[in-house]
């Protein structure tokens, strides 16, 4: 099956830096595959999902040298707006990309900047709202919510954009543990729609749905053997 995302011979380093952060890099994720990525903070976790987002080089730079393709395009060759309707990432901190105070606004902003004719955009929420079962939060104010609703209102804002591809750094790393079923739940359901999902964890109780699970250490990726250290 082709790849959806593939990551080729990938390294970097950001400017300020002497060391790769990563250093020859090889992934690939196929469609309706879940691949989880483990190890240690400051392992290069973020930096990863950073390159395989379009976030590096397009938004932040440094040293890159490889490639990355999402469905066999260069990113490089790619604008932020395009990788954005292929590629999602869902953050940590939901605050880093909630911009709007009500939630319909938040979900509606993507969509608009890409000229998406309002109806649509508006099946789009709807469909979104009802996938996450989070329909009672369209008009609430997103001051107002709790950690993890705002990180469903997160999950919802870029999955109104229709991404194949979505990448969760660390996700449930601020929720309960009905929250953390939550998320896992609707991560199984997205796979199941054929949405190919790199999940950047350190918790290793979070990766038990992922069908293959990496180690990225000393700026590689290899195998994951049960162990961090």
């Amino acid at each position: 099956m082709k790849s959806q995302i593939d990551a080729k011979n990938l390294s970097f380093k950001y400017y300020n830096s002497n060391d790769y952060i990563l250093n020859g890099i090889d992934i690939n994720v196929k469609k309706g595959e879940i691949i989880s990525v483990v190890g240690l903070s400051g392992s290069g976790k973020t930096t990863l999902s950073y390159c395989l987002s379009g976030i590096i080089p397009h938004v932040y730079e440094g040293e890159l040298t490889g490639n990355v393709f999402i469905k066999g395009e260069n990113i490089k060759d790619l604008s932020m707006p395009n990788i954005a309707t292929k590629v999602g990432i869902v953050f940590q901190n939901p605050e880093t990309q909630l911009f709007f105070p009500i939630v319909e606004n938040e979900l509606a902003f993507g969509p608009e900047n890409l000229c998406i004719d309002s109806s649509e955009i508006g099946k789009r929420i709807k469909n979104v709202l009802k996938l996450l079962n989070i329909d009672d939060l369209r008009y609430e104010r997103i001051e107002h919510l709790s950690g993890g609703q705002k990180q469903m209102v997160a999950l919802a804002s870029v999955l109104t954009l229709e991404p194949d591809i979505l990448i969760f750094d660390e996700v449930m790393s601020q929720i309960d543990t009905e929250g953390k079923k939550a998320i896992k739940n609707i991560i199984s359901n997205l796979k199941n729609e054929g949405k190919s999902i790199i999940m950047v964890e350190h918790n290793l109780d979070n990766i038990d749905i992922a069908d293959r699970k990496l180690l990225l250490k000393d700026g590689r990726l290899t195998q994951f053997e049960g162990r961090l250290l």
